[in-house]
């Protein structure tokens, strides 16, 4: 149990944790910018033809009311926040490619031997293996 208690604890106070927990308010708050955003002049806009916006549309059959006109108004606000996400997230991943550069493969260490096929230090003018005779290393 002390071990639990114990992983939850480096869990719980890691970096990761928190960040999350700040994206999930920053969210939240973006959310209701968005809601806004598309009840306020998003539906309007669209409801013109009907002079009135998209959330008062509704269809009662019998004694319910299927408010459509929400459910659209809740269709545009994700398409609206999915779009802003992705823009933000394709232009984060820009700036990190364009910080990341690409790095040279780097310089072989060792190399085969002819003879016996095993590898050894690219420097070796004899073979640890076979005891064969190599070419002189290349400068």
């Amino acid at each position: 149990m002390k071990k639990f208690i114990s992983e939850f604890k480096t869990f719980a106070l890691r970096g990761n944790v928190m960040d999350m927990a700040v994206g999930v308010l920053i969210g939240g708050a973006f959310s209701s910018i968005i809601t806004s955003l598309t009840e306020n002049l998003i539906n309007p806009i669209l409801g013109a033809a009907g002079n009135t916006d998209l959330s008062a549309y509704a269809l009662v059959l019998g004694g319910v009311e299927l408010r459509y006109g929400a459910f659209l108004t809740s269709v545009i606000n994700f398409f609206i926040t999915a779009l802003v996400l992705f823009c933000m997230l394709r232009a984060v991943n820009k700036l990190l490619h364009f910080r990341k550069r690409e790095e040279e493969p780097a310089a072989p260490t060792t190399k085969t031997c002819p003879f016996c096929m095993s590898e050894i230090p690219i420097a070796a003018t004899r073979c640890p293996h076979c005891t064969s005779q190599l070419a002189e290393p290349e400068n």
